[in-house]
């Protein structure tokens, strides 16, 4: 039944071999990675608004120009990237380059920081998707939290199906929001030459001005728009994802992306000045340009589907960057080995899994509001941005070919420098210090793990072979009761070639219980050890057992073998109780003792 529920959710299981079938090119790489960046469309501009109205008029006159910088950044980082794919096509990012160049710490602080933004990019687009669906239908409003956390299941469900498959799942969505938001900026324009561009009807007052327009007030807007600028970075993560040349197609997803982007930001920013939108409660400002230029009509509701659709959908770039940006650093030795694991479908489940988790709590711990959320947004991005461009930089000297590459390069570890201290300065007591926090912590966790790693295989080492000597072994035949599974298991332990004791626990009080009589009456080899237990714990007596010979006859190790039948149906083991398995897993901590279990099947 579970094997069937898993191949109907999941598929059939795909041999190893098969990997190459299941990468994707340019197209398929657009839909699964640039899903995250072009969704920042619907909140990047409304982002930039909520900062600069609380200075009037006058604050929203900044509004392209600030548009245009975040595009200028934008173009930076997309061109430095596009030179990383290039020169390091088995993927990793920010980490490998900056653990190849800058060293364990620089290499630290990247996978840090890109863990913990692809988290928060799952808990904002889904978020920022959510607010689209309830500006349309505001009923829902209500239930958000509720369907932001159905919507992150759901992505996680298509993305363990596969990458083939959760390409061709979210290309509709991403290629259709594509169309409609290019064609909203292009009619928008095209009114606003015929001067037949109206105004919002709701548009507030110029003298609503709460702040004095100042450079910080500035700043915060641009490092509020710079959640536009995530979601580059998980192409450099995943290039393995695409086919041959790997390096070559990544780069164009890189370059297509940019220039969308840029296009798409500037333009909605545009359209948002030229008709004075500013940010209403439960309408969002695309929701709001596309309700005036196209009216309220079809393409306007098809508009709000395909922004819901690729703000919820463009969780899956995290989904595609995280899990293998996890498993790079699971195989240096610094998040657990399970990461490194592919599942059935060829794609590391893990980590889908623990991202979905994440962002889950994420969205509910404060209550689904994009507002919220993205203060706490890009501080992490930038950071790897800036390790990555640095990396970069060292790696072209260290080569000593391609100087203006470095420029390149180095031009972008400046300009992302910059953005991350006034990311980091205008959104500290916004929230972003929590990221601060978790990514010391996380970097402090990573040299624990690898401290545990390296510790195990130094004392597994091969170089220790000299220290093992033979062992004295003692095998003990834990009896429950005198029935056909234990002469089974009677006969099993005597082909272990050890010295064979049986040991019954007796917790009734019987001095000579029945089990006894027929285990004279049946075995003639093998002694029985009645261990009384007066208090009816079945542990305890074992255990000062196995210590009592272990001590007193030198015995090296206990081999506990414990029987038990396997009943013919999953419900039938509702009727019995599982000692067994409660006895193996404290068993299993006591050092010296081994535990092996003994199935007789009904």
């Amino acid at each position: 039944m579970i094997r069937t529920l898993r191949r109907v959710l999941f598929g059939a299981p795909l041999a190893t071999e098969r990997s190459a079938e299941e990468r994707v090119g340019v197209l398929g790489g657009l839909a699964v990675f640039a899903s995250d960046g072009l969704s920042s469309v619907a909140y990047g501009p409304e982002e930039i608004l909520l900062i600069l109205v609380a200075a009037g008029a006058a604050g929203l006159g900044y509004t392209v120009p600030v548009a245009l910088a975040i595009a200028l950044v934008i173009g930076l980082v997309a061109t430095s990237y596009r030179q990383t794919v290039m020169e390091y096509p088995s993927g990793g990012g920010a980490y490998v380059v900056a653990r190849d160049n800058l060293g364990t710490m620089a290499a630290h602080v990247a996978g840090a920081a890109l863990l913990t933004d692809y988290v928060l990019t799952v808990a904002v687009s889904v978020a920022a998707g959510v607010a689209a669906v309830t500006s349309a239908w505001p009923t829902l409003f209500e239930h958000r939290v509720a369907i932001a956390v159905a919507c992150v299941f759901l992505i996680m469900l298509i993305n363990l199906r596969g990458v083939r498959e959760s390409a061709a799942v979210f290309a509709l969505p991403v290629y259709s929001f594509i169309v409609l938001t290019l064609g909203l900026v292009s009619v928008g324009l095209w009114k606003n030459l015929q001067g037949t561009l109206l105004p919002v009807p709701h548009v507030q007052s110029a003298t609503g001005a709460t702040q004095a327009l100042t450079t910080f007030l500035l700043l915060r807007a641009f490092s509020s728009g710079c959640a536009s600028v995530t979601g580059i970075e998980a192409v450099a993560n995943g290039v393995q994802v695409f086919r041959k040349p790997e390096g070559r197609n990544a780069a164009a997803v890189l370059g297509i992306l940019a220039v969308l982007l840029a296009t798409m930001v500037v333009g909605v920013a545009y359209l948002a000045h030229a008709m004075g939108v500013t940010p209403v409660e439960r309408e969002t400002v695309v929701s709001q340009i596309g309700r005036v230029v196209f009216g309220q009509n079809l393409w306007y509701f098809l508009l709000q589907l395909a922004t819901a659709f690729i703000l919820i959908l463009a969780a899956n770039t995290s989904f595609a960057g995280f899990p293998r940006l996890a498993a790079f650093m699971a195989e240096d030795g610094y998040l657990p080995r399970q990461m490194m694991n592919l599942g059935d479908r060829l794609v590391y489940q893990n980590g889908i899994i623990i991202l979905a988790g994440l962002a889950a709590a994420l969205i509910v711990a404060f209550g689904g509001e994009v507002s919220r959320l993205i203060p706490l947004y890009a501080v992490g991005v930038f950071t790897a941005f800036t390790a990555s461009q640095a990396g970069m930089v060292v790696h072209w000297l260290r080569k000593g070919t391609g100087r203006h590459r470095a420029v390149v390069n180095g031009i972008g570890a400046l300009a992302t420098a910059v953005v991350t201290i006034v990311i980091a300065t205008t959104k500290f007591v916004l929230g972003a210090w929590i990221v601060c926090i978790v990514i010391p912590v996380l970097m402090l966790t990573f040299r624990a793990i690898n401290r545990h790693y390296r510790y195990v295989a130094s004392r597994l080492t091969l170089e220790r072979a000299s220290e093992v000597r033979p062992r004295r072994n003692l095998v003990l035949l834990l009896v429950g009761g005198m029935h056909r599974g234990t002469l089974e298991a009677l006969e099993y332990v005597k082909t272990l070639g050890a010295p064979v004791r049986a040991v019954h626990v007796e917790v009734g009080g019987e001095a000579r219980p029945r089990i006894q009589r027929l285990w004279d009456r049946w075995e003639k080899s093998i002694p029985l050890i009645v261990l009384p237990s007066p208090y009816r714990n079945v542990t305890q007596p074992l255990l000062r057992y196995i210590q009592q010979v272990r001590r007193e006859e030198g015995y090296d190790i206990v081999t506990v073998v414990l029987p038990e039948f396997v009943v013919d149906h999953w419900w039938e083991s509702l009727l019995h109780n599982h000692s067994a398995l409660w006895l193996q897993v404290l068993l299993s901590q006591v050092p010296g003792v081994a535990v092996l279990n003994m199935r007789y099947k009904l």
